[in-house]
Order: structure tokens, then C-alpha cells, then sequence
């Protein structure tokens, strides 16, 4: 029963992680620098923040029961792989020497440099993403549909 109310929980949680993660780079740097950060993929991963807040919409809508729980885990499964192959797409197809141009030495959080955050940005942005249909497929199991 707990699991029925965790699931949800979980999506949201990370489709909020999602949508928090495509803000940081605004927050250490220039808005024009973030967006060719953002330009130098294949897709925009702003596409993916858009389905993460859609997302955060249906896992809440199903927590709450306000949307048949079954129909919100599948939608929700639906979104999550969607989001996460955008921002996997984005990720893999940014060059490694654009977000290394972008950067400076300059501490932003503790010892962690903008360097430090943009090397990894994109593949925490997509660990981020995964969990959001993972969350979709526990759901469904939770509901007995799996």
C-alpha cells in the first residue's frame, strides 16, 4: 500500500529534479553562455523540461487519486521515456569542449568550480531523467499492473 503513494512521489520528486537541473546552469552563468550550452545538442533539452512538468502534473494528479492511479502510472511511463531520450539525446550529442569554453575557475559551491558542475551537468540531467519512467514502471507495479 505504501508503495502506491511512494511511486508517485518519486516521479514528482524527480521530474522536479529534472526541471531544477536545466535552471542551475542560469545560476552560474550568463544567460547568452547557457544558451549555447543548451544549442550545442541535437534536441533542446527545454523539450524534456517541459514533459518533466507535465510529468510532475500526472504523478501528482494520480497521487492524489484525482486521475485513475493505472492511467497515471502509464502516462507517467509514457513521459519519463520520452523525457529521458531527450535528455540522453541532448547529452551525448553536446560536443566535451563546449561546456570546457563556457566555464572559469571560479568556485561556485564549496571546492566545486562552474567547471566542476558543467563536466557532469549533463549526465546528472540524464540519471535524473531515467528516474522519472523508472518511477512510472514502479507505480504500475505497485497498482498490480506489472
Amino acid at each position: 500500500m505504501e508503495s502506491r503513494r511512494l511511486a508517485p512521489t518519486l516521479g514528482v520528486l524527480a521530474s522536479l529534479a529534472v526541471v531544477a537541473l536545466l535552471v542551475l546552469p542560469y545560476a552560474i552563468l550568463g544567460s547568452g553562455e547557457v544558451g549555447t550550452y543548451y544549442g550545442a545538442g541535437a534536441v533542446s533539452p527545454w523539450l524534456g523540461g517541459v514533459l518533466a512538468a507535465l510529468a510532475v502534473v500526472v504523478y501528482a494528479a494520480g497521487r492524489e487519486r484525482r486521475t485513475e492511479p493505472a492511467r497515471a502510472a502509464g502516462i507517467g511511463v509514457g513521459l519519463g521515456l520520452a523525457l529521458a531520450l531527450v535528455a540522453v539525446l541532448w547529452a551525448v550529442t553536446v560536443p566535451s569542449e563546449v561546456p570546457l569554453q563556457l566555464t572559469t575557475d571560479r568556485t561556485v559551491f564549496g571546492p566545486l568550480s562552474t567547471a566542476d558542475i558543467l563536466e557532469s551537468h549533463r549526465w546528472v540531467l540524464g540519471v535524473a531523467a531515467a528516474a522519472v519512467p523508472a518511477s512510472g514502471v514502479w507505480y504500475a507495479r505497485a497498482l498490480g499492473l506489472v
